[in-house]
């Protein structure tokens, strides 16, 4: 599946991920650059609602959907979480679904 179908399924679903208090989404890592395989993952940064208490079970809630709506295993990642080491490399090739 490549980044545009992705991120046209993400668009597509926005309300149903509005439940989980999501402020937006984007695609980096493989799928981004071309080189994901049949059996990749997608790469997702979530970025919250800035008032939202998001806990690990309504993350994990929001990763399970994620991967029913894509049909991929998905690795989910928020902006905070990330490594400094590879932050600004995963913010600049990420593409923004909404």
């Amino acid at each position: 599946m490549d980044k545009e179908k992705i991120i046209e399924i993400l668009r597509t679903n926005r309300e149903t991920l509005a439940r989980f208090h999501v402020r937006s989404l984007s695609v980096f890592g493989s799928v981004v650059r071309g080189e994901a395989k049949p059996g990749s993952d997608i790469d997702i940064l979530v970025e919250f609602e800035p008032d939202a208490h998001v806990g690990l079970f309504v993350f994990a809630r929001l990763q399970r959907c994620l991967q029913e709506i894509l049909g991929r295993e998905v690795d989910l990642a928020t902006p905070k979480a990330l490594h400094k080491a590879m932050k600004q490399s995963i913010l600049g090739e990420a593409v923004h679904a909404f």
